[in-house]
């Protein structure tokens, strides 16, 4: 009885009858869900691999934008698009997996990965307030700058030749001179970039002088102030300059610009003018006179060797100058006295100059930039037959500069520094324009 059932739905079951049709269809859907499952495994095992690939590509990018600098420039445009209310492309998604960087993002970076950009090595632009630029010419192009320059400073000068009863009552005469002296000097350089870390450059400068001098002449007994003016104007001394990049550099890295200058003596030198010391001179007691005609240049070769560093810390640009000059010795050497003829003066050597400078640029936007700096150069005593020169003395030039820069476009820009002078021997006031242009 206890085995009645079983045998029953046995015999049901078997005398049941199955479609074939059904068992088929049924064999087919078995098939196919096995092949559905092969394949979704075979497409996870092709997600892993391309997700390991995904992530490899995206470490050697990050190496590659850090090699060049550009993660501090995207720092910096990080900061620009907050400024602005704008959002930047996020780097993961919510899940924590890496995203690859889109087309557009790659494109406002570097170009294509693995070749760094044709200016990251280069050193950064800001306003040149010194003489040596801070950006090198690529190589192959041709810069064209036309500059003016407008210089103006004065000095007084009070000789007392006499002697003392008791202190400050004077027996004698006063010599009281008060000298202006205004220059401009209009110039055109040509830059050539001969590498991509090499140009060279020449310049041809044009320069008009005026001198006037206020005096109370000794020996002559009166209280009526004499004036007596000089001027020259002329081609200057022309002069070439070789720079070289010495080092990359990079964001947070100094670079390093090396640089040869070669200065002619192409103008008129202070030897070749007349100097009037006739009406001026008397008996040599004020001295040796005063030219009826202005030099437009030194009179001596020169050779100056430098470096300039920069040094990029967002947001500013951090750049020094240091360089020596030497003077070459003269031979032979007369100059021209009214009346007179020539005077013999022998071998004559001007003073070397030991020149340092210091400074920062800020960048305002993406076209204007401000820079200030401080200049201070270290000038010898003039040599004469090998010995120093009577009244001739070391002196210190300082120069506080502030200039700007403004970007009209990729091939032109305007540059304006201001120069102050800080010592008595520096001139009063410096004014410098420059349009670099490329062609």
């Amino acid at each position: 009885m206890a085995c009645l059932p079983w045998s029953i739905g046995n015999a049901l079951a078997t005398d049941t009858p199955v479609d074939p049709a059904l068992r088929d269809r049924v064999a087919a859907q078995s098939q196919k869900l096995d092949a559905m499952r092969s394949k979704v495994a075979e497409q996870a095992a092709q997600l892993e691999d391309m997700k390991r690939a995904l992530a490899q590509q995206e470490a050697e990018f990050n190496d590659l934008r850090k090699a060049v600098g550009l993660s501090a420039l995207d720092t910096s445009r990080a900061g620009s698009l907050a400024a602005s209310g704008q959002s930047a492309a996020p780097t993961s998604s919510s899940s924590g997996a890496p995203q690859a960087p889109t087309q557009d993002t790659v494109a406002q970076t570097s170009g294509p990965v693995g070749k760094a950009p044709a200016t990251a090595d280069r050193p950064p632009e800001v306003a040149p307030i010194f003489d040596q630029p801070g950006v090198l010419t690529p190589k192959g192009k041709l810069i064209v700058e036309p500059s003016y320059q407008y210089g103006y400073s004065s000095s007084d000068r009070v000789a007392l030749v006499g002697y003392t009863v008791i202190p400050a009552i004077l027996i004698g005469l006063i010599d009281v001179r008060q000298v202006k002296t205004t220059t401009q000097t209009a110039a055109i350089a040509a830059r050539y970039g001969l590498t991509n870390r090499m140009e060279l450059e020449v310049r041809v400068p044009y320069a008009d002088g005026h001198t006037d001098t206020i005096s109370r002449e000794i020996f002559t007994g009166t209280a009526q102030d004499n004036l007596f003016t000089s001027s020259g104007k002329g081609i200057g001394d022309v002069e070439a300059t070789l720079r070289y990049q010495l080092n990359d550099g990079g964001a947070d890295k100094p670079y390093y610009v090396g640089w040869f200058r070669a200065k002619s003596r192409t103008g008129r030198d202070p030897f070749e003018v007349t100097t009037d010391c006739v009406t001026r001179c008397v008996e040599n007691a004020t001295g040796t006179g005063l030219p009826l005609q202005l030099p437009t240049g030194t009179g001596f070769y020169s050779a100056q060797a430098g470096v300039t560093w920069l040094y990029p810390s967002d947001p500013v640009v951090f750049f020094g100058n240091l360089s020596y000059l030497h003077n070459f010795t003269r031979y032979n050497v007369s100059r021209n006295v009214l009346l007179a003829g020539k005077q013999y003066l022998g071998t004559v050597k001007a003073g070397d100059i030991a020149d340092v400078s210091v400074g920062m640029g800020l960048a305002l936007n993406e076209k204007a930039s401000i820079s200030i700096g401080y200049d201070q150069s270290f000038v010898g005593r003039v040599e004469q037959n090998g010995q120093p020169l009577a009244g001739s003395a070391r002196s210190v030039l300082g120069s506080l500069l502030i200039g700007g820069s403004y970007r009209f476009s990729d091939k032109r820009t305007l540059n304006i520094t201001l120069g102050v002078g800080v010592t008595r021997d520096t001139p009063d006031t410096t004014v410098t324009v420059r349009l670099p242009m490329t062609l």
